[in-house]
């Protein structure tokens, strides 16, 4: 009997095992398919993502636009897209019992709200398709054997032999999983983190931690990285998808410097800077009264406004009849072009994306193969693939998963 063996028991690595133990030909002798992870919990960032829900994949199901969604390696997965998109992930887990719902802005969660539902399912289709499951065992070395087919130095002490392997172990965290993929002849574009927050260490903000604002645009001068979307006053700084966007795209530039930046904000993006200009001014004809830094422009919230006019240099006590054209065009210049130090960053640790992991022209993704091991197969975040949020990241692990585990079984 062949051996076929996946190591990581994360998203890409259970979605494989079970389409490898699933698709056996008929007529053919059914290979034992093992999944090794070293943790002592399966499916750990599933159980986590999206706040316990699990974010598991995204409403959109044109391969270009899906594709679009990943600052790196969405080129790549176009023609992966075409073959296992977020429509059959969708009719996947139905087919198994979990039936998905689509929120607003796209994203899918069971309708459980609940991510053990979704680890209920992958962990029972694993074991019925007759996948041997092993936890706390890791892979600390692995060799090629001249007659084709891998022998693994585990973590117990034992030895594993194999015909065909899968090195599934998620994002390069640590250095194990790209290691055992340069140890096989491949290089590894140095990983970095993608998807975090911004320090900002300005008292004012700080002091707004909870607000948040449905749509700002933020943007690092000097650059072309500029992104539109929601925004979270935090105790450390400022987060939300637009920024977590932001980091996604320019992860490799910000890293190289050293998270210190300045960071610009324009709090009403749908408004041009003179549009906004016209209607400070408009204010002070139409309430003459009324308190500049009670009279907000909607849709800010109104402790933003009172720190922004705060910042802005006006006096709590001015009202709009008594407002001058100085002090109109600092509030302006607020409103669209507030500028912030970005001081450093931090991550949400249970649900850490890397962007880099192994070199895709080194990979075969009409089949996830090692273009240099023949035998060795890839998928998920080991790849140098990250994407933005809202579920693309797992999309992307089902999809390399799915295609990963059927080639490994026609093989």
């Amino acid at each position: 009997m062949s051996r076929i063996v996946i190591v990581g028991g994360g998203a890409a690595g259970f979605f494989a095992a079970i389409a490898c133990a699933e698709a056996c030909p008929p007529g053919r002798e059914r290979p034992e398919v093992v999944l090794l992870e070293k943790g002592r919990q399966f499916l750990t960032k599933v159980r986590v993502s999206g706040g316990g829900r699990c974010n598991v994949t995204h409403a959109c199901s044109d391969p270009r636009t899906l594709a679009a969604h990943y600052p790196r390696g969405g080129r790549a997965l176009i023609a992966a897209f075409s073959r296992f998109q977020p429509s059959d992930t969708v009719d996947w887990f139905a087919a198994r019992g979990v039936k998905l719902k689509a929120e607003g802005d796209g994203r899918m969660f069971p309708v459980t709200d609940s991510s053990e539902t979704i680890v209920d399912c992958l962990v029972r289709q694993a074991r019925s398709a007759g996948v041997v499951l092993k936890t706390d065992l890791g892979v600390e070395r692995i060799e090629r054997l001249p007659q084709g087919g891998f022998k693994l130095a585990l973590s117990n002490g034992e030895t594993l032999a194999c015909d065909r392997l899968l090195l599934a172990t998620g994002g390069c965290r640590t250095d194990h999983g790209c290691a055992l993929a340069t140890s096989l002849g491949h290089a590894v574009e140095a990983p970095v983190p993608s998807l975090f927050t911004f320090h900002i260490e300005e008292p004012w903000l700080r002091h707004l931690a909870g607000v948040s604002v449905a749509v700002v645009e933020a943007s690092v001068p000097g650059t072309k990285l500029r992104e539109q979307g929601p925004l979270l006053a935090t105790h450390s700084g400022v987060s939300g998808p637009v920024i977590l966007r932001l980091s996604a795209w320019g992860a490799r530039l910000l890293h190289e410097r050293g998270y210190r930046f300045p960071l610009h904000i324009h709090w009403l993006p749908h408004l041009s800077a003179e549009t906004i200009a016209a209607a400070l001014k408009a204010r002070s004809e139409s309430q003459p009264a009324a308190f500049v830094i009670k009279t907000p422009i909607r849709p800010l919230p109104t402790r933003l406004w009172e720190a922004l006019v705060k910042n802005a240099g006006i006096p709590p006590e001015t009202r709009w009849a008594a407002f001058p054209r100085a002090a109109l065009h600092r509030l302006a210049e607020q409103l669209t072009q507030t500028e912030f130090q970005v001081t450093n960053k931090s991550s949400n640790k249970a649900e850490f994306v890397t962007c880099g992991g192994v070199r895709l022209g080194e990979v075969n993704f009409k089949t996830m193969e090692s273009r240099i091991a023949p035998g060795l197969y890839f998928a998920g975040e080991l790849l140098d693939i990250d994407g933005l949020t809202g579920g693309f990241n797992f999309q992307a692990a089902w999809t390399t998963g799915w295609i990963a585990g059927n080639a490994m079984a026609a093989d």
